[in-house]
């Protein structure tokens, strides 16, 4: 089949299947953030995230995951919503975590892509990838031209902001290329101004060893460190201070996927009651999304933190 009659026929899939955006790019080695890990990784901005430090060759290369890798196909999913905890002064969950598990959600619509495409060409070698493998997600998708790095170093698309989830697709067959979109963040630090832990240390370079997400979801210590007491904004589990604040996300839009459709009983628990959070309550309230992450044990002390 045509190139770009194939490529056209996976992206009209990808819309199908819900996706927001889809972007495509060669699989090659990536140079450029090859230089920028390594850096980050010698500064120790990854904190105790010790599996940072692993498969360095495999997420600077998608060849070495997928052999003879030819394209990487990107997805956004949008995750934005309207909906809020209905108590302002209980302990705070990022969006993207009020609904079901998004890892769930796109390595499905990822694996019915990859059904789709051997229909339509016959076999090919591929695996998707959603924010659980070595892979650079948003490296990938600047490059497929899907959005630009900001200043807090997350993804910015200019026609729906920046709260989306990013997967990969890469796959042993040569498509049509998209290119990179030039940066729109201007002068515009507003995300810098307003991290409470002043973890974007100068403009597109975080310390994630100090970042609110970090602190709630990655790091496993009995304890969070003192010096974050009074800084954590009453994030118990992940932040969206930097996005909050972005104006590209005036242009966000309620997303349509039914599986990120907030719990009811989430949003309306009081303070009160995240402080008396039982681990069969905890259990009920997040099974199946990403709070599992956290286990119980570690959102009771995110909890106490902020209570402290």
């Amino acid at each position: 089949m045509d190139k770009s009659k194939i490529t056209q026929k996976i992206k009209n899939k990808a819309y199908d299947l819900g996706f927001s955006f889809v972007g495509i790019s060669k699989a090659e080695f990536l140079e450029k953030e090859a230089r920028q890990l390594e850096s980050w990784l010698k500064s120790n901005f990854h904190g105790k995230m010790t599996y940072m430090e692993n498969y360095f060759d495999k997420r600077t290369d998608p060849r070495l995951l997928v052999e003879g890798a030819k394209s990487v196909v990107t997805v956004l999913q949008n995750y934005y919503t309207e909906e809020k905890q209905l108590d302002n002064q209980a302990p705070k969950i990022s969006k993207y975590a009020l609904g079901k598990d998004y890892h769930l959600v796109i390595r499905s619509k990822l694996n019915q892509l990859y059904d789709f495409i051997q229909e339509e060409v016959g076999e090919v070698a591929a695996r998707g990838f959603v924010d659980s493998a070595p892979v650079l997600d948003k490296a990938w998708a600047e490059k497929s031209g899907l959005g630009w790095i900001g200043k807090h170093t997350n993804l910015i698309n200019k026609e729906q902001g920046s709260y989306f989830f990013i997967g990969e697709l890469i796959i042993d067959l040569e498509l049509d290329f998209d290119g990179p979109i030039k940066d729109y963040c201007g002068t515009c630090t507003k995300c810098i101004d307003a991290c409470p832990t002043e973890a974007i240390i100068q403009p597109y370079l975080v310390d994630g060893s100090k970042c609110i997400s970090y602190l709630t979801i990655e790091l496993k210590d009995e304890i969070i460190p003192k010096e974050f007491n009074g800084k954590m904004d009453n994030w118990m589990f992940g932040c969206d201070v930097c996005q909050e604040v972005c104006p590209w996300n005036r242009f966000s839009i309620q997303h349509s996927e039914s599986g990120f459709n907030s719990n009811p009983n989430v949003l309306k628990m009081k303070k009160n009651e995240w402080d008396e959070l039982s681990e069969d309550l905890f259990n009920e309230l997040f099974k199946k999304t990403a709070v599992k992450r956290t286990k119980f044990k570690g959102l009771k002390r995110n909890i106490k933190f902020l209570s402290d």
